[in-house]
């Protein structure tokens, strides 16, 4: 997927707390949401503007300074490392046809997300700052949550945009990991996905997670494109 597409499917999708251009650069306010509604993206893909501009806008929302760096922006990243740009969270966008990812699968449908799903992500790290993330999502959105018997075992986030449904968030309860859950949800996902419309199911999963990465690729995902994160030196010890 071209740069500026994927960062207008995120925005979407995964919406910042404000947004304000400025310089050539998108400036995101990410009230404690976590790194990617917090970066700053070049305005063209590919332009290296001043960097300054960026960064002071970034300190002026108390942040500290931090580039999403996408695929295509080698310049960009050379001079973000000329500074002492440290690289963070290789990411990997995914993508599939609704078509093949959809099947036999059982979830429910809630909107907004019900205690058990709050209780699921907190216990994931998902706390109350992305949670707001997921209450500012494009609609349509959904949760979903997945049962094994009479408990709760995963859930995840969903929202639609451009002819695309993107997962977020998608998080297994401690207990029943490795029990198809993750399966499960991704296809429970796609079937929510088909009934609204859209053409493509995609998701976005740190190059370190080994088994998702794993388990999208056997799914039938494919991968387009991806970034990683440059923060300041200020920044790479938090």
């Amino acid at each position: 997927m071209q740069a500026d597409a994927l960062s207008r499917l995120i925005d979407a999708t995964w919406p910042a707390a404000g947004v304000t251009d400025v310089g050539g650069w998108r400036i995101r306010r990410g009230g404690g949401g976590g790194s990617r509604v917090s970066a700053a993206t070049a305005l063209v893909p590919g332009d290296v503007g001043d960097l300054s501009v960026a960064e002071e806008a970034m300190r002026d929302l108390g942040q500290v300074p931090l580039f999403m760096v996408r695929d295509g922006e080698a310049a960009l990243d050379r001079a973000l490392a000329d500074c002492g740009y440290g690289i963070t969270d290789p990411t990997a966008f995914y993508s599939a046809p609704v078509a093949e990812i959809a099947g036999e699968a059982e979830a429910i449908l809630s909107w907004p997300p019900v205690a058990v799903q709050r209780e699921i992500w907190a216990a994931g790290g998902i706390g109350p700052s992305r949670l707001d993330i997921m209450l500012r999502a494009a609609e349509p959105r959904v949760s979903l949550l997945a049962r094994l018997g009479d408990e709760p075992a995963g859930t995840v986030h969903l929202s639609l945009a451009d002819g695309a449904a993107m997962i977020h968030a998608l998080e297994t309860a401690a207990a029943h990991r490795r029990k198809g859950i993750g399966r499960l949800l991704c296809v429970a996902s796609a079937n929510w996905a088909r009934d609204e419309g859209a053409d493509r199911l995609a998701l976005l999963v740190t190059r370190a997670n080994a088994g998702g990465n794993a388990l999208y690729r056997s799914l039938g995902f494919a991968e387009d494109g991806g970034y990683h994160y440059r923060k300041h030196p200020d920044g790479l010890d938090q």
